[in-house]
This record gives structure tokens, C-alpha cells and sequence, in this order.
């Protein structure tokens, strides 16, 4: 059996998305019965060089929502990266979702061997789009959202691996 681009890419991402949303829902509701100040949370980071958890999230929604559209060829919505509280974060996720939802297998199957070109911080990368996907793409959404799951995690918040996994429905 074949696995498609978008099997291999935008299921994915949106799984690990959604899975994000029940996650922060969780530290929100952490937050809450704890008498803690979200924001004490929101601007979390688990080391002074790293981001704080707002911008894990904004990031992994980036990732996918950007990597999905370079690989359609088509222009992704702008996000102003201004959320400052659980809801707002948790819609930005929503939005992500509803917007990677839009694309359709025909659209993303047959990019293997596009070429991607992808400016990161004054340097172009070039990457063909099975590499883009694969090599770039998911590692940076599992990375951005395993550091969120692992910020609340460290601030308290009962989750676990299920969480980050989220259900298994075959």
C-alpha cells in the first residue's frame, strides 16, 4: 500500500493540532482550579533561549498551515500572532485546523518532486516536496507541539502520552 502526501502530512498535522487544542484546554482548566494566572502559563518557556508557550503555538500552527499551502502552490492566510489568553491560542488552533480541512488530496498528492523554495532568515532553502513535507514540515509541528505539551506538563498540568496522542480511531 501507498501513502499519499496528504495522508503522510496533513492528517497528520491535523490530529496533532487537534490533540494540541485538548491539551491546552487542559491547562486552562488547570489554571483555573489552581488559582493560577494563565498568563503565568501562557509565557511559560521551558529554558530562557527557547519561546514561551503562546509562541510554540503559534508556530506549529504556522508550520502547517504554510507548509500545506507552499505545497499546493497556493498563498496562506496571514495570522498577527497577537493572542495573549488560552481561548485565543486554542481558536488560532481551530482556525489552523478548519483551514488545512479546506485542502483536498488532489491538491497535495503529486508534490513529491515540486521544488520548494523557502527563505529562512535571509538564506533560501530549496527542498524537493516529499523532503519539505517529511523532513521540514512534520518534524517542526512535532517539535513545536511537543514543547507546548511539555511546558504545561512541567508547570503541572496533569496530561500525558494519550493526550499528545490522541485517540486511536481506525
Amino acid at each position: 500500500m501507498t501513502v499519499s502526501m496528504y495522508q503522510a502530512g496533513v492528517q497528520p498535522m491535523i490530529r496533532s493540532l487537534n490533540n494540541l487544542i485538548g491539551i491546552l484546554e487542559k491547562g486552562a482548566a488547570h489554571a483555573e482550579a489552581k488559582k493560577i494566572d494563565p498568563e503565568v502559563l501562557i509565557s511559560f518557556r521551558l529554558y530562557p533561549d527557547m519561546f514561551p508557550l503562546s509562541r510554540q503555538i503559534q508556530i506549529a500552527s504556522d508550520i502547517s498551515g504554510r507548509g500545506t499551502a507552499k505545497l499546493a502552490g497556493v498563498e496562506a492566510p496571514v495570522m498577527e500572532d497577537n493572542e495573549t489568553s488560552f481561548p485565543e491560542l486554542i481558536d488560532r488552533l481551530k482556525q489552523t485546523v478548519t483551514y488545512l480541512e479546506t485542502f483536498s488530496p488532489e491538491q497535495i498528492d503529486g508534490t513529491e518532486e515540486k521544488t520548494i523554495e523557502l527563505d529562512m532568515r535571509g538564506n533560501t532553502l530549496t527542498f524537493d516536496g516529499q523532503t519539505f513535507l517529511l523532513s521540514f514540515v512534520l518534524p517542526n509541528v512535532y517539535f513545536h507541539v511537543t514543547t507546548a505539551y511539555n511546558i504545561l506538563r512541567h508547570c503541572g498540568v496533569e496530561i500525558g502520552k494519550g493526550d499528545y496522542l490522541g485517540a486511536h480511531n481506525h
